[in-house]
């Protein structure tokens, strides 16, 4: 599915260069579910941006595999079987994000004035891949059928998350992208949503790969990989 490839990331910060990420190799298969630990500012953050296509490496490349048309584009190069998302344009990051990436937040980032079930729908909707059995499946798994009709702010912090976990799994996406899904709830809430998550993935093939700060909900995954000091070693 992709194949991250001697990927390296720096920033200027008061006028001085500073190296994040260096000669980063990774593959993701489908289905993998990988956990990627490390401190406070050690680069985490911005691999997962160079994954979802909202940045760029200073160099290296992140090889994408899926089938002819996945992406959907206009564009010769992503009609390509085998396409570099680090070369995308513009139009084609959009692309890709939209059909192959779900994207959760620490935040849950709901969108308060609308209900749970209008949340959870609106990536399906704008890729035009509402399949009502299946969304129904996943409102199921994740236990929150009984508040689709309700607001955001009416549900706890773990319901949010799950509703989150849906909302990025209802257009199908091969890859699920998670930064810090539990860090905003207490020890109960991140045992059962960090479950949910990692169950949920593995259920439907879906690649994901998380961001934690927790070693324990890292041991879920298939796979655990720490970055520090710009490199990624596999736990």
């Amino acid at each position: 599915m992709l194949a991250l490839k001697n990927l390296k990331k720096s920033y200027t910060d008061a006028g001085e260069k500073r190296s994040i990420l260096s000669n980063v190799n990774l593959t993701i298969s489908p289905g993998d579910s990988i956990s990627i630990q490390g401190a406070s500012g050690s680069g985490k953050s911005t691999l997962l941006h160079l994954l979802a296509a909202l940045d760029k490496p200073d160099s290296g490349e992140i090889l994408f595999t899926g089938a002819k048309n996945s992406l959907r584009d206009t564009h010769k190069n992503c009609h390509q079987q085998h396409a570099d998302i680090t070369q995308f344009s513009e139009k084609q990051a959009d692309q890709y994000r939209q059909f192959q990436v779900g994207l959760i937040f620490q935040k849950f980032n709901l969108i308060d004035c609308i209900t749970v079930i209008e949340n959870v729908m609106l990536p399906a909707k704008i890729t035009g891949k509402v399949q009502d059995d299946y969304i129904q499946e996943l409102l199921n798994a994740l236990d929150i059928h009984r508040h689709i009709n309700k607001l955001p702010n009416q549900l706890s912090g773990g319901e949010q998350q799950r509703v989150a976990i849906a909302r990025g799994l209802s257009h199908q996406p091969p890859l699920l992208l998670a930064d810090e899904p539990t860090g905003n709830l207490d020890s109960k809430n991140s045992d059962l949503v960090s479950h949910l998550l990692v169950d949920t993935c593995k259920h439907l093939n879906t690649a994901l790969v998380m961001v934690t700060h927790s070693e324990k909900v890292a041991l879920l995954t298939q796979q655990q990989w720490y970055l520090d000091d710009g490199r990624l070693t596999q736990i």
